[in-house]
């Protein structure tokens, strides 16, 4: 142990952040969360109105949304490896700032390719923003008791640890451009393919090549990533041993699915076969956010009782919900007996496993890697979401093209025991491969390059926030 320095010598000594401070911080992560969250899907419930009022078409309508879900998944790796190896809080401004600046724009256009390529590059801004968020969220907040809670607030917004040192003298060199690169065009020919499946058709052959090119470069990119020192690759390989941290990667690709599915599904229903407003299409959403934001608050219980049940009771939950969805809801009288109670135990449920896991996720890895960390678990969620209503519309096109067309609930309810089935096979994988072993215990606390991290480097200041 070093000896103690003069009184002197630490004049410039940083100070820790106040209370205060640290609360005002906590607002705009999750502030910001929250407008990420509803850039993306607030336009589900306006698509049928966007159709009619921009003479759009089907598959125009749908890029309204898929193709900020496209660019947003796609460059989220790059921003975590750049609020890795930079300064968080620039990436985090810059993103902030365009996202503000795009999102005006867009509020005064009133024709199809203008918007569709407005919210293509908003998904870009929108991706600098969360990683950085999170990077400086776990910096704020090292205590890991008060870091769940505002791991919990955080995830809440977004529905509705601890901290890392930053590295010095990084250059471009040691952000893997190839492998970025190449991850990144694979993730937007892909995402790319599956949603053009679902209403080009599967067997198309710009779909099928697409999906084959796509496949080929992910497998390249990880066998790329083998070739690297781990202080260098985007995802160092032995990121996926971690204990715990691919099943809670599984598990992440579920709650982004869940409620999109959910809301995509209704909010077209209830427009154009019941004829509802838009306004009143809204209304009946609200418990699913009002209820993922009460169980946001649940955060601190995984000090208390180890994540694996916490999980397993999210789960659970959302089953039940699914169950009730696929059983009944095709009609305007079904809204209280099933849709109703299906809304409040499901978004529980899925708020409640997506705030455990978007905790044990952080936990399970070094701190070095919050950045990058919370890129792979925000890809994971829109990765999962993109195939997953790509594979439920299929799901519903089929089934409707032979039991009564789209005024019918049977092509609904079988997207619903698809999703149920997902549900119980992410129960099965955390039940069997979720180890408690490491439960309640500290992060691993090595850099990339694998070494120790000092005790000092483990403290906020307003320096490092600065």
């Amino acid at each position: 142990m070093s000896p103690l320095l003069p009184l002197s010598t630490n004049i410039h000594e940083p100070q820790r952040l106040s209370l205060a401070r640290k609360l005002i911080l906590l607002v705009m992560f999750c502030l910001t969360q929250f407008i990420d969250t509803l850039s993306m899907s607030a336009l589900l419930s306006a698509i049928p109105a966007l159709e009619a009022s921009m003479g759009m078409t089907e598959i125009q309508s749908t890029w309204v949304f898929s193709g900020f879900r496209l660019t947003f998944s796609s460059f989220l790796l790059i921003s975590g490896r750049l609020s890795d190896v930079y300064n968080p809080k620039t990436v985090f401004i810059g993103g902030v700032s365009t996202l503000g600046i795009l999102s005006l724009c867009a509020g005064f256009v009133y024709t199809t390719v203008p918007i569709l390529v407005l919210r293509a590059i908003t998904g870009i801004a929108s991706a600098m923003t969360i990683p950085s968020a999170l990077k400086l969220l776990v910096k704020v907040f090292p205590d890991p008791l008060e870091q769940a809670q505002a791991v919990g607030f955080f995830a809440g917004c977004g529905a509705v640890a601890n901290s890392s040192r930053k590295p010095k003298g990084a250059k471009w060199k040691s952000l893997d451009l190839v492998g970025i690169g190449v991850l990144t065009v694979s993730f937007i020919l892909l995402i790319f393919a599956v949603t053009s499946g679902s209403t080009d058709g599967w067997k198309s052959p710009v779909v099928l090549i697409l999906l084959i090119i796509s496949i080929i470069m992910i497998a390249g990119f990880f066998y790329w990533e083998t070739l690297l020192p781990a202080d260098r690759a985007a995802i160092p390989p032995r990121t996926w041993f971690y204990n715990n941290f691919s099943v809670l990667f599984a598990t992440a690709l579920l709650p982004s699915f869940w409620w999109s599915g959910v809301m995509f599904i209704f909010s077209i229903m209830w427009q154009t076969v019941f004829h509802w407003s838009v306004m009143s299409t809204a209304v009946h959403m609200l418990p699913l956010g009002i209820v993922a934001f009460a169980a946001s608050c649940t955060g601190s219980l995984s000090r208390i009782y180890s994540p694996k049940w916490i999980i397993l009771t999210g789960l659970s939950l959302c089953m039940v919900a699914t169950l009730l969805l696929a059983l009944g809801g095709g009609k305007p009288e079904n809204y209280w007996p099933f849709v109703f109670p299906a809304f409040v135990l499901g978004s529980a449920g899925v708020m409640v496993a997506f705030s455990h896991t978007n905790i044990g996720i952080f936990q399970a890895a070094p701190s070095s890697m919050s950045s990058t960390v919370g890129a792979m678990y925000n890809g994971a969620l829109q990765f999962g979401s993109a195939i997953g209503l790509a594979a439920i519309t299929s799901i519903e096109t089929s089934v409707e093209a032979t039991h009564g067309g789209s005024h019918e609930y049977a092509g609904r309810a079988a997207s619903f025991w698809f999703i149920l089935g997902i549900v119980t096979l992410q129960s099965i994988l955390i039940s069997i491969f979720y180890d408690r072993s490491t439960d309640h215990k500290p992060q691993p606390n090595t850099t990339g390059c694998g070494e120790k991290l000092n005790d000092s480097e483990n403290i906020t200041t307003a320096t490092e926030v600065n």
